[in-house]
């Protein structure tokens, strides 16, 4: 492939000469040539007027809600005006945090009917993210839509059609894809650091009841402060209250997608920016309920086999993934592509390369040949193949990401850029969905146990 010719090789291999830890320089190179890093905030400094403050809400203020309101209010120009949620200790809380002066409410379309709001913040279980997305879009608000984009694959070009139709900014949060730790292994890929891409494998283990999606019940959790009715909408089966199925929504197929919705989602986001790829061809998934035989329907331990097929951008190469959240080794989680020349592996906020050629000797048979021969064929191979030069350079190089480095930052500044300049996300509808789906159908492979093909490029089961 012409990505990864012998004059990338190269290039790349002189980029590397020094062998210096990139975390150790006085500026960073991973935030170097970014512009719209919120760690670099392209606007900082500027006063922000009345009528260029972006205002927003938020609806779904759980874990993810108020994680995600946090990072966005950190960028200048940005401010709360509302949230939503179907649990009264979140809405007070929210103002307890935001202050009494944002509106609070059960009711989303309270919020969506709001002319003064300009974009919210999607945040809800799975089930509902199609439902309240394709609504706040026609109510022409720009959407920052949690990951999975989706709940079903069948809602998955409705949401598409339903974003470019609004021409409003429709974001999905898998900030990953607007990590520097992403954008450099994306770098590093692009100038053939390993060769051939042919094998890639993810993880992204957990060893905590809280990983695992133990979350905590409030006391006063009851039919009176959940809106039960509301949760439910018309997404999931009718059935009584049942705080379990509220709170740790997660852990049911009614309302979530699992590890794979939850966190292979994730892996295939940041692979897919990576490697410019538009997904699989194939899926094989398998696993089992191991440890947290607590009542839910979906696995706590994942393993997955991707077939990806050879595109403009990438080679065809073979993909796996795992979740387990019963790891006794403490869980993790980290990236490992692999090439005909290193691979790459990154673990945390650090990128490690590692090359290493084919082995330049002839090969431990000659030494069955008599000695005579031996020294013959040697001189004979050393003359053919010499030693090039790049083989005596630096096998190891890595690239750290200073330290505080927030990704979601990142990926709520790409969103608000966006906004403002009319400029394009990095995780629009159609990426997300080509994320969403090949998670989906992982689930799909598992509890139907089979194999799943799939069209990357129409993004549809055949």
């Amino acid at each position: 492939m012409s990505n990864f010719n012998e004059k990338n090789r190269r290039d790349f291999i002189k980029k590397l000469t020094g062998g210096a830890l990139l975390a150790a320089s006085p500026v960073n190179p991973l935030l170097a040539g970014r512009p719209g890093s919120a760690q670099e905030i392209p606007w900082a400094g500027k006063k922000i007027t009345a009528n260029d403050t972006i205002q927003i809400a938020c609806i779904g203020t759980g874990i993810m809600g108020m994680g995600d309101t946090r990072t966005a209010l950190k960028i200048p120009g940005v401010k709360l005006m509302a949230v939503a949620d179907l649990y009264d200790g979140r809405l007070v809380r929210a103002k307890e945090l935001f202050g009494n002066d944002i509106q609070t409410t059960r009711d989303y379309s309270q919020i969506l009917s709001r002319k003064d709001i300009d974009a919210i913040i999607l945040a809800t279980p799975d089930h509902l993210h199609s439902q309240i997305g394709i609504e706040a879009l026609k109510a022409g608000k720009a959407v920052y839509c949690e990951k999975p984009m989706v709940h079903k694959i069948e809602q998955g070009h409705d949401m598409i059609k339903a974003a470019k139709a609004s021409k409003k900014t429709f974001q999905v949060g898998s900030q990953r894809v607007s990590s520097i730790i992403y954008a450099k292994v994306k770098e590093l890929y692009k100038a053939g650091a390993i060769g051939e891409l042919n094998f890639i494998e993810v993880y992204y283990d957990r060893h905590s009841a809280q990983g695992a999606w133990q979350y905590s019940l409030p006391p006063d959790a009851s039919p009176a402060t959940v809106d039960w009715n509301r949760f439910l909408s018309d997404k999931a089966p009718k059935i009584a209250y049942d705080p379990l199925r509220f709170f740790r929504w997660r852990n049911y197929q009614d309302y979530g997608t699992g590890v794979a919705g939850d966190l292979f989602v994730h892996l295939f986001s940041g692979l897919h920016y990576i490697l410019d790829s538009k997904g699989p061809n194939r899926v094989m998934t398998s696993g089992g309920l191991r440890y947290w035989k607590d009542g839910r329907d979906v696995p706590d331990v994942m393993v997955g086999i991707y077939d990806y097929p050879k595109t403009a951008s990438h080679p065809a190469f073979n993909l796996t993934l795992r979740v387990n959240f019963v790891d006794g080794s403490g869980g993790g989680s980290g990236f490992r592509f692999v090439g005909t020349d290193g691979q790459i592996t990154l673990l945390g906020d650090t990128v490690t390369v590692k090359r290493k050629k084919m082995p330049i000797a002839p090969g431990y048979s000659i030494s069955t040949f008599p000695k005579a021969l031996q020294d013959q064929f040697l001189a004979s191979y050393n003359e053919k193949y010499p030693v090039k030069p790049e083989m005596s350079e630096p096998d190891t190089e890595e690239y750290k990401a200073p330290e505080g480095y927030d990704d979601r930052l990142d990926h709520f500044a790409n969103f608000f850029d966006s906004m403002r300049n009319n400029t394009k996300v990095v995780e629009d509808a159609e990426f997300g969905f080509r994320a969403a789906g090949p998670a989906l159908l992982s689930n799909k492979s598992y509890f139907e146990k089979t194999i799943v093909n799939w069209d990357p490029e129409a993004m549809k089961i055949v």
